[in-house]
């Protein structure tokens, strides 16, 4: 059986190491992390599974890290990429220090767009590709005053803009056999934010939400939210609230201004 070469980032822990052991008996591995010592405990783990593995130990919020993995990621040989590094980062924009605001933006945002940018040409040169990138239900949560979510200016926005990024892209990619996804998992128990999550009775397992994404590639699924029941009706809900909103495509300003 012919095995599929998967490069997963963050995959060292939580929800990029469930996709690693769930993919390990049909795929090899590019397993990218900042740790090196954690990827190889898992690489040494999954080539007992019968996986060929190289372990790439990366910081993608640098641009030496992002550098490295479009650089192995232009050798075309890859056919799922799975983007999962990022980090929270949360706080209130004004206590964010200066230094941090490019390097959380591009950890959770702009290092993904890079990533498959670099994958690409492979991809649509054999005409076979996965892309999946982890975003977060956050992304839908920028109009919300619920004082339970954390403080998420940055991030709220970067995982939004994954979000665009992916369906945008997925009408690019329509005629071609290539898959894309964006997997907006809620609450997880990892070791995210220091794993504080982990003691919450509605926190999914990052098992969870790697078993969801892929049977939602198999059903065809954009967007998947792990978590949701009756997600076609939020998403159809959702694309309505859009359509509607690019009514405002007018050349005079709406009467509520006034006349000119």
């Amino acid at each position: 059986m012919s095995r599929t070469l998967a490069l997963i980032t963050g995959a060292s822990s939580g929800i990029g190491a469930a996709y690693t052991r769930r993919l390990a008996t049909d795929h090899d591995f590019v397993l990218v992390a900042r740790g090196a010592d954690r990827l190889s405990e898992l690489a040494d783990e999954v080539r007992a599974a019968g996986a060929a593995v190289e372990v790439l130990p990366a910081d993608l919020g640098t641009r030496e890290g992002l550098d490295a993995v479009t650089k192995r990621l232009a050798a075309g040989d890859v056919r799922m990429l799975i983007s999962n590094a990022g980090a929270g980062g949360y706080a209130p924009l004004a206590r964010v220090d200066a230094d941090e605001i490019g390097k959380l933006i591009t950890l959770n945002a702009g290092a993904s767009i890079q990533l498959v940018h670099a994958a690409l040409p492979g991809m649509l040169a054999a005409d076979e590709g996965t892309i999946i990138t982890v975003a977060s239900l956050l992304a839908f949560s920028a109009g919300l005053a619920n004082p339970h979510m954390p403080p998420r200016t940055l991030y709220a926005a970067a995982k939004a803009s994954t979000v665009a990024f992916t369906r945008t892209l997925a009408l690019e990619l329509v005629d071609t056999a290539i898959r894309t996804q964006v997997v907006c998992p809620g609450v997880v128990a990892t070791e995210f934010n220091g794993g504080h999550a982990r003691d919450l009775p509605y926190a999914m397992t990052a098992e969870g939400v790697a078993q969801a994404s892929l049977a939602g590639l198999q059903l065809g699924e954009t967007i998947c939210i792990p978590g949701l029941e009756d997600q076609d009706a939020a998403l159809d809900a959702l694309l309505a609230a859009e359509t509607a909103l690019l009514d405002g495509n007018s050349p005079t300003p709406a009467s509520r201004y006034g006349q000119s």
